[in-house]
């Protein structure tokens, strides 16, 4: 395949409206085929038969063990990133190349201490998570073979961010496509073919990314790419790391705490309802993962243009990028609830076709989402807050809606119903609602400051970073 020697796009002078859809389109698709990796294992094993549904469930616990790699890769990925695009803006390719290759070093580090720890101490954290005597066995064979490809998981997520915010949109999404095309074609043929059930989806899955990995790192160290990959640069640097990371620390949490509300949700439910519980909360976190990955392939896509324009400082296609993106996040979510709302058996049938399970799973989907509905100007507001480089504001966000907000209404809700499940599905919506209007209010707040900054000041200067 040829590759373009430039930039596919110019994120300081083309329309931001062609930009925003040139960008985000890859973005979204990239997201959505990423999560096949663990969304078509879980579909296939959901149906292997006579054990799907423990099987399932038993896999559904190594899910916040999956979040910990991958929100380790989004503290470097997307972290680094933006701080990149916002020097690129500033043209200064030197210093954006330099903030890639420092953070492609941390990855392969921070990659060897996961996969050891993992390995280590696997069993601990599983019953953790929530598993049981039933399902143990299950969650030990997939995440056993998983840890071994964590630095494949790395490398392609982190990477990934570095090719997207130089513009190369295209590529970004092949990176994601090439592995996730390879785990639809080998899932079946491990699961099924070779009767290796939860082992294959695992060993199919650490292939798929393998190949991922390899695109991605080949294509940043050839000669079509703007930031290359040099070993000059391989030497990390505490004064180029240390602020990617600082950035890095919304993403990490969002993903990171994932894993605690899992842990949350699962100890809750399996006492108040057990192993039927946990399972259908499985399938709801499957479910809410792959919704909202097109509002994050959507930021995704923006951020590069709000950043690069920020570095310009470029006020008005700043402003502007900002507003479309926020549009198109909510109308999305929109569209998102009502679906939810109104078939919620549409999204169930895809993960299990035991009665039990999906019964229950459908009347909590429509109560666990029910504030989706403005979940898209969250994560637009916030992650505006990333692409401007605002570490503080984005951590504290990330931070309030799940950990503040959410875990403590998990043990308290309970407490005050007669129907404890319900009350335990009924702390997401309000954690969300409360969130938002926290979030839509600081960054209005914000928002207004950074426009002022940009119009009154023509120069670049380091304080707008805020970080």
């Amino acid at each position: 395949m040829k590759l373009k020697m430039s930039r596919e796009v110019d994120l300081g002078k083309e329309p931001v409206r062609h930009l925003l859809f040139i960008l985000a389109v890859p973005s979204i698709t990239s997201q959505v085929v990423n999560a096949l990796y663990n969304m078509v294992d879980r579909m296939y094993i959901g149906h292997i038969a006579e054990v799907g549904s423990t099987a399932l469930t038993g896999v559904g616990v190594c899910f916040p063990i999956i979040m910990i790699v991958s929100a380790f890769a989004a503290l470097m990925g997307m972290g680094g990133a933006p701080r990149a695009s916002i020097s690129m803006g500033k043209k200064d390719n030197e210093t954006a190349e330099k903030i890639m290759v420092n953070c492609f070093a941390a990855l392969i580090v921070v990659a060897l201490l996961l996969t050891t720890a993992v390995l280590l101490f696997r069993e601990p954290l599983l019953y953790l998570f929530g598993a049981s005597e039933n399902t143990i066995v299950y969650a030990d064979k997939y995440i056993r073979i998983y840890a071994i490809g964590t630095i494949f998981v790395q490398l392609t997520l982190g990477m990934n961010a570095f090719i997207s915010a130089q513009g190369f949109s295209k590529i970004s999404m092949l990176t994601v496509i090439i592995g996730a095309v390879t785990n639809i074609v080998l899932d079946p043929i491990f699961i099924f073919g070779l009767g290796m059930g939860v082992e294959g989806a695992a060993l199919a899955t650490i292939l798929s990314q393998a190949l991922s990995a390899a695109w991605a790192v080949k294509f940043l160290s050839g000669k079509n790419t703007i930031l290359r990959l040099k070993k000059k640069n391989f030497r990390i640097k505490p004064s180029i790391l240390l602020p990617c990371v600082a950035l890095g620390v919304a993403p990490f949490t969002m993903q990171a705490t994932e894993s605690i509300l899992v842990l949350c949700f699962n100890s809750s439910l399996l006492k108040c309802g057990g192993d039927l519980a946990v399972g259908a909360m499985t399938i709801l976190s499957s479910v809410m993962q792959f919704a909202m990955l097109p509002l994050q392939g959507l930021t995704q896509g923006g951020q590069p243009i709000i950043s690069y324009n920020y570095g310009a400082r470029n006020a008005d296609r700043v402003k502007q990028a900002f507003k479309l993106q926020t549009i198109c996040a909510f109308g999305y979510a929109t569209i998102l609830w009502a679906a939810i709302q109104l078939v919620p058996s549409a999204f169930v049938a895809i993960f299990t076709n035991d009665p039990q399970l999906s019964e229950i799973t459908q009347w909590a989907l429509r109560v666990y989402m029910a504030g989706v509905l403005l979940m898209g100007l969250q994560i637009s507001c916030q992650q505006s807050f990333i692409a401007f480089g605002n570490s503080k504001i984005s951590a504290f966000l990330a931070v309030f809606r799940k950990i503040v907000l959410l875990i403590p209404l998990i043990f308290i809700l309970p407490s005050f119903m007669t129907d404890k499940v319900l009350a335990v599905f009924l702390a997401e919506p309000i954690a969300d609602i409360i969130a938002v209007m926290t979030t839509v209010t600081l960054f209005a707040l914000e928002f207004k400051k950074i426009m002022k900054d940009l119009r009154s000041d023509p120069n670049p200067s380091e304080s707008l970073s805020r970080s």
